[in-house]
């Protein structure tokens, strides 16, 4: 969210935090992991000194001894098998001066446009959609749109856990009366509860969903025909298509009522501004990106783009997401999010360099060169793979097939403990200088409030040392996280006016070209991004491989709760974990009733994918017939039972929907 803190240090030790009380985005208030979930700093789980493995035991050594190490199996491999046999991943958890270093260090010293970061496992199908659409793969609107809308559609997001702050301020609205919701998702979220109407589609239904929508809106003519008009292409080929979904036809494959998604239709289309939410829910998907584009259709054919109060906006899933990806962490994008050849001339020239001439390979698809032996090294930075990715036989069997896995992050997490050859210790976001971007393009500071634990180092100084022992010192030579700051600003014009100075007095949202620019709150008034007309998309649903069965008869959603953070590299090390300390199964009432199961029993839930065993929560929030579970705990290991599947544009795994059944575990001591 990008919510301002204060930390209150003494003796090198976090004493207190409280909110900024006139920040932009929280306006003075912090949920519960930006108050309580600060201790991962001092955390004796932190790993300090840099360490080789050898054998199968972690040896401690000095930094010049783990980089000259590093700097030597790269270039071994490079020499060996090339440039493209090694990647680089970035960090949502870490500065854009990092990731903006990370993607640099692929592409100058390595050679190769095999980067990426973790907005490929969450929303990449926004930027993909949102990109193709609209011209910018970010959110349309601000923050402080939340009380300007007279209508929230939230779609596959549940802000009061996964967004607290911003969820308090919708919720505010709502009770208050000043606004309404339409809420899509399979859960009865708090939010739902509160909402005029609760969609809740099968996992996976979304573009039907959305489809029938659009095909009531046009059949009883509630489009803004004069924004059609001035800024659409293709309405005659859509609405032709979207013909073909009634909600009685959307109604038998979503399950939900054909009359509510009639009455969802008519409020959002009639009713201005209206301002869209979505989360991963829409984005873990087959169809993730045009599960986004049907939504980005529903706001461009009721003309609710380009005002205040309305667009569309996705709530990101880390704190540096947007940064990572939007500093060029892709392998199809440069800094700025701009295309490989679009961009080239500019970077080359900044570089001094030429750019990789080959197309690069994204996070998955790295993995699966692992597997086959085409893949050899990999430089992880923040990410904890073996904890986070879907299908963990096969991407465990890519990890340990790699030749070198270089880890740098602050504790020895799944990926680090089990497969490293190499760990680095990096400073964390308390102990260094930097900016962040947030989920509304705004651009804030980051300053250091400890000094670095041990002998950790911020993860640029640790690419710097790296990029100097393969022969690039001076391509790689900063005094300090500003001097990245203005190279960026000259590889990014669309930020060219966010300097240090001007951010000590706050945030600043991109576009902001100049020094007088004060920064844009609102996408695309007039025209779009790519120019003055956008074109509605004609989108097919398709059906997933992942269906219940006899053997497999119920749906698993993965997702996150209030209390953890992600991988839990950082909350787990806090005193977070007292008030969530492992992952549960959520079952409806009725589903535990039918199979004989108790609150806080242990059971085994199992897909063709694999298994996993955590207790049961009854949850009156989950639909019979449906399961919610997180993926904090690595003990549970969840992602043993996700599977294969994966969004065709962004290969963004299909982490809403496995088929699964539920037994009692042998390990049930309840």
């Amino acid at each position: 969210m990008g919510c301002e803190l204060e930390v209150g240090v003494r003796a090198e030790q976090v004493v207190g935090v409280r909110p900024v009380v006139d920040a932009a985005v929280n306006k003075g208030h912090l949920c519960v992991k930006g108050r309580y979930g600060q201790g991962f700093a001092q955390s004796d789980r932190r790993a300090l000194h840099p360490m080789l493995r050898r054998g199968t035991e972690w040896v401690r050594c000095s930094w010049d001894e783990a980089l000259n190490h590093v700097a030597e199996r790269l270039q071994a491999i490079k020499a060996l098998h090339g440039a493209d046999a090694i990647g680089v991943l970035g960090s949502a958890r870490a500065t854009n001066e990092e990731n903006y270093l990370a993607q640099k260090f692929a592409r100058l010293v390595i050679g190769t446009h095999n980067v990426d970061c973790c907005a490929r496992v969450c929303h990449g199908p926004t930027a993909a959609a949102m990109k193709a659409m609209l011209g910018t793969g970010a959110a349309t609107n601000s923050y402080d749109d939340i009380e300007r809308t007279r209508l929230f559609l939230i779609a596959g997001a549940n802000p009061n856990e996964n967004h607290p702050v911003l969820g308090a301020r919708i919720k505010q609205q709502l009770r208050r009366g000043l606004a309404q919701a339409i809420v899509i998702d399979p859960r009865r979220t708090e939010l739902a509860a509160l909402a005029a109407i609760h969609l809740a589609p099968l996992p996976g239904t979304d573009v039907a969903l959305f489809n029938a929508l659009a095909h009531c809106i046009l059949e009883e003519d509630l489009h803004d025909q004069a924004f059609a008009a001035a800024r659409l292409d293709g309405l005659a080929e859509f609405a032709a298509a979207v013909r073909a979904w009634p909600p009685e036809r959307a109604a038998e494959r979503c399950q939900v009522p054909a009359a509510d998604i009639r009455a969802a239709a008519r409020l959002y289309a009639s009713t201005r501004p209206a301002m869209a939410i979505h989360g991963l829910g829409l984005t873990e998907q087959l169809q993730g990106t045009e599960t986004v584009m049907a939504l980005v259709n529903l706001a461009l054919l009721c003309g609710q783009i380009g005002l205040p109060g309305a667009g569309v906006n996705p709530l990101r899933g880390q704190n540096n997401v947007q940064g990572s990806a939007h500093m060029g962490c892709e392998p199809a994008s440069l800094p700025g999010s701009v295309g490989i050849e679009a961009g080239r001339a500019r970077i080359e020239a900044l570089w001094g360099s030429a750019l990789p001439a080959g197309p690069g390979l994204d996070l998955m698809q790295m993995l699966d060169a692992a597997q086959t032996g085409a893949f050899k090294a990999l430089l992880v930075m923040g990410y904890d793979l073996a904890q986070s990715l879907p299908d963990s036989h096969r991407s465990w069997a890519a990890l340990q097939a790699l030749e070198l896995l270089v880890v740098q992050d602050l504790v020895l997490n799944e990926t680090a403990a089990r497969f490293a050859h190499v760990f680095l210790p990096a400073a964390s976001t308390l102990e260094k200088e930097g900016t962040f971007m947030n989920a509304e393009r705004r651009v804030q500071r980051v300053r250091a409030a400890l000094q670095p634990r041990g002998e950790a180092r911020s993860d640029w100084a640790i690419l710097c040392g790296l990029a100097g022992r393969m022969g690039h010192a001076a391509a790689f030579s900063y005094a300090d996280a500003e001097a990245i700051w203005n190279e960026i600003r000259h590889a990014w014009p669309v930020g060219a006016g966010i300097s240090y100075e001007r951010l000590e007095a706050g945030g600043l949202q991109w576009p902001c070209r100049d020094s007088s620019d004060p920064g844009t709150t609102l996408l695309h008034r007039e025209s779009f991004s790519h120019g003055p007309r956008a074109r509605l998309r004609v989108l097919e649903p398709q059906a997933s491989a992942e269906r219940c069965s006899p053997e497999f008869p119920m749906l698993l959603i993965t997702g996150r709760n209030l209390y953890q953070f992600n991988a839990a590299t950082m909350s787990g090390s806090t005193a977070l974990s007292a008030l969530r300390p492992t992952d549960t199964l959520d079952m409806a009432p009725a589903d535990a009733e039918r199979l004989g199961v108790r609150e806080g029993q242990r059971l085994k839930l199992i897909s063709a994918h694999g298994c996993a065993s955590l207790p049961c929560r009854l949850d009156a929030r989950v639909q019979a017939g449906q399961l919610f579970a997180s993926f904090h705990d690595p003990s549970v290991r969840l992602n043993w039972v996700t599977g294969p599947g994966r969004d065709g544009v962004t290969h963004t795994p299909e982490y809403k929907r496995t088929a699964v059944r539920v037994v009692p575990s042998a390990a049930d001591t309840d």
